[in-house]
């Protein structure tokens, strides 16, 4: 069966890269797209988490790494797949990028760590402290929310606020190259020290 669905997905995407030809202001409809209904699963933690809701349809562009929406409904899928499409269209043009031509695979792109980079002792040792985690990829817009499954991010800000004596529960998106250099800016950090 998987085997069907990645040679359906390739015939499509072969198709509408062939298509693409004809124009080159590609709207969602010139891309391959394809439907994935998700199974729950009640014991997963994520499943019943107000902060996680798994919907039960899925729609993607075929080999596009970050190119989805998700909903109750195929339509409803379908949807959040327009807005996030159109958006990601509206950033490029800002950019004075182009599209990537439909039918053509798209990489994962990680987001800059210019901010984070800024502060690579004090983010190392705020990974192991803070977190509690000995590696992990962290970008400018990583945030406290990508390492817990708490509703909130209390207990972080708590643990912080104990760990370095600055107060970032103001950071409401838990930002952590805001918290960074908040830290950093509060007070000097020296690998080792509190």
């Amino acid at each position: 069966m998987i085997a069907v669905i990645r040679l359906r997905n390739f015939l499509l995407a072969r198709w509408k890269w062939a298509s693409s030809f004809r124009t080159h202001d590609w709207q969602l409809a010139d891309y391959p797209i394809f439907f994935r209904k998700q199974k729950h699963d009640p014991g997963s933690p994520f499943d019943n988490n107000p902060r996680f809701k798994l919907h039960s349809y899925v729609a993607r562009v075929v080999d596009w790494a970050t190119m989805d929406g998700s909903g109750d409904s195929r339509e409803e899928a379908l949807n959040n797949l327009r807005a996030a499409f159109n958006a990601r269209k509206a950033n490029l043009a800002e950019k004075g990028k182009p599209m990537p031509r439909p039918g053509t695979k798209v990489p994962i792109q990680f987001a800059p760590q210019e901010r984070v980079n800024a502060h690579p002792e004090l983010a190392q040792d705020f990974m192991h402290r803070v977190l509690e985690s000995p590696w992990a990829f962290v970008s400018d817009e990583t945030s406290l929310w990508h390492f817990h499954n708490d509703d909130k991010d209390e207990a972080l800000f708590a643990k912080i606020r104990e760990i370095y004596g600055v107060d970032v529960s103001d950071v409401e998106s838990g930002n952590l190259s805001e918290i960074l250099d908040r830290i950093a800016a509060t007070r000097p950090f020296s690998p080792g020290k509190p």
